[in-house]
């Protein structure tokens, strides 16, 4: 429901003349004026009921979701978000070959690894920063922070097409770059729900099945580029994509004030009285981890993630290894990228159907055959069963990432919403970071990757474990909301009973006086 909004003229009246209508004599204990000059004592408490009247007109309470209308725009709109973002980070295969190539090392064993450096600090930053985007998307609203966002990633991929080495590359690709895109990216998945809640899972799915998209076209468009105009020229036209990116942000009109906004009308609404209440300032919202529901959902998820990019990273050099004679390794990625957006759209469709926080069950069924496909790609033995096996993963792949939000908004509402998945991308960016390393020092060590990718399979499975608890401790936390509040409820009537009983007796004892 939209708030109504009062005029403070005709408030201010009202409440001057209730305070006139009310006649002489002591005034309540809750209304009585504070110790001061005395006289101007009356007038400062009706304003400041007038400063109430006013707060509470504005309300916290946020405004229906229109499911549509302007929130289409912002839909297309935030899926290029999510297409240009992580389209850039998994086509970075591309530009590592073209980095090697560019800087004249293409031979140096120390010079791959510094290149691979630059790809990885790139997208572990983009979730590592996203708590702290979550304070700026609060403060500020998701438009200005996105709009910021794209116009500082901008500015790191334009500088990182005029320099002449690779170390530079570490702060103007990994850091700059990558931070712009964390603080154009989480404001993406917050707009939504201000404007859909009925078919937020479908949408979800529309704009989270952009980055399967761009995954697909953007490694051919790179591979064409890089070889005809260069590595430079190459990003240079990357900082189109960004540009586009930096318009997109304008449509993500808010519904629901920052607080920023929130502040300013409560200095407006303090003008009424000499007392001026200024509202706390909130920056990290660590009351969120008090939903326990919520807290072991931000476990599990990073929990399941350590072994979940092994084979995203991985993959292509097992196949180099265990099928030699293979030509098109590349269509491994493209099925999952193709059924990755299948999965989106499709899981992201079925979650409008499952009610409330029973979506968590979709997720631990994704990380269930996502850890199978990861401990079954050791044990196919031809090409084909590969392309299967990474069909089905993308398809998972697809569900797990659509829902991501859908669930953020059922454990701790619209209001923490934008913090609670900005904590969890931040925790996420750990095992993102971790998990891969450790598959490559496995296979240094053994000389294959199957004991790698057995590994990898195992932390889904754990993480799907941890999630299954939570409609268990979600639906635990709701009895004792309403056994509390049913035996609220007993309690009064227990008084009431009580009061009733003692005004009968008072009554007899009354009566059988008189008679006597």
């Amino acid at each position: 429901m939209v708030p109504s909004q009062e005029d403070p003229a005709a408030a201010a009246a009202a409440a001057r003349e209730t305070s006139e209508a009310q006649p002489p004599g002591p005034a309540p204990s809750d209304d009585a004026p504070l110790p001061g000059p005395g006289p101007s004592d009356g007038s400062d408490v009706a304003a400041e009921k007038v400063e109430v009247e006013l707060s509470r007109s504005t309300g916290d309470e946020p405004p229906v979701p229109p499911e549509g209308g302007w929130g289409w725009v912002v839909m297309l709109a935030a899926m290029w978000c999510n297409g240009s973002v992580f389209g850039i980070q998994n086509a970075y295969g591309v530009l590592f070959v073209s980095m090697q190539d560019t800087f004249g090392a293409k031979d140096s064993d120390n010079m791959a690894f510094k290149t691979a450096w630059v790809g990885s600090l790139s997208m572990g930053m983009i979730f590592f920063c996203c708590p702290i985007v979550s304070v700026f998307t609060d403060m500020f609203g998701c438009r200005k922070t996105a709009v910021l966002g794209a116009a500082v990633g901008f500015i790191g991929l334009m500088s990182s097409s005029f320099i002449s080495s690779i170390e530079p590359l570490y702060l103007t690709y990994g850091i700059i770059f990558a931070c712009g895109c964390s603080f154009a990216y989480q404001p993406s998945l917050v707009i939504l729900g201000h404007y859909f809640k009925k078919r937020l899972g479908l949408v979800n799915g529309i704009v989270t099945a952009g980055s399967s998209v761009f995954t697909i076209l953007l490694p051919l468009l790179l591979g064409n580029l890089t070889k005809s105009v260069g590595l430079l020229h190459t990003l240079r036209v990357l900082c189109i994509f960004m540009f586009v990116l930096f318009l997109a942000g304008f449509t993500y009109r808010p519904l629901v004030s920052s607080a920023k906004e929130k502040e300013s009308e409560s200095s407006r609404f303090s003008l009424f009285s000499r007392r001026k209440f200024s509202p706390p300032k909130k920056f990290f919202n660590f009351a969120i981890f008090k939903v326990t529901a919520y807290a072991v959902w931000a476990a599990g998820i990073p929990l399941a993630l350590f072994g979940y990019f092994v084979p995203y990273v991985h993959l292509m050099n097992h196949v180099k290894e265990r099928f030699q004679d293979e030509k098109n390794k590349e269509v491994l990625f493209m099925c999952i990228g193709i059924t990755s957006g299948v999965g989106r759209l499709l899981f992201g469709r079925i979650a409008d159907y499952v009610p409330g926080i029973k979506k968590v069950y979709l997720q631990v069924l994704s990380f269930f055959f996502i850890g199978l496909m990861s401990m079954m790609i050791p044990l196919c033995n031809i090409f084909g069963a590969l392309i299967a096996v990474c069909l089905v993963m993308g398809l998972f792949d697809g569900c797990f990432i659509s829902i991501m939000a859908p669930i953020a908004f059922e454990l701790v509402g619209p209001q923490d919403a934008s913090q609670a998945i900005g904590f969890l991308l931040g925790f996420m960016s750990i095992p993102m970071t971790v998990g891969p390393p450790v598959a490559g020092l496995l296979h240094d060590k053994l000389g294959s990757y199957d004991v790698a990718f057995y590994l990898a399979g195992i932390p889904p499975f754990i993480g799907g474990i941890v999630l299954c608890l939570i409609p268990w401790i979600h639906s635990k936390k709701q009895r004792e909301i309403s056994k509390s509040a049913g035996g609220e409820k007993t309690e009064k009537m227990l008084e009431n009973q009580s009061s009733l009983l003692s005004s009968s007796s008072a009554f007899f004892k009354n009566q059988s006086d008189s008679i006597i």
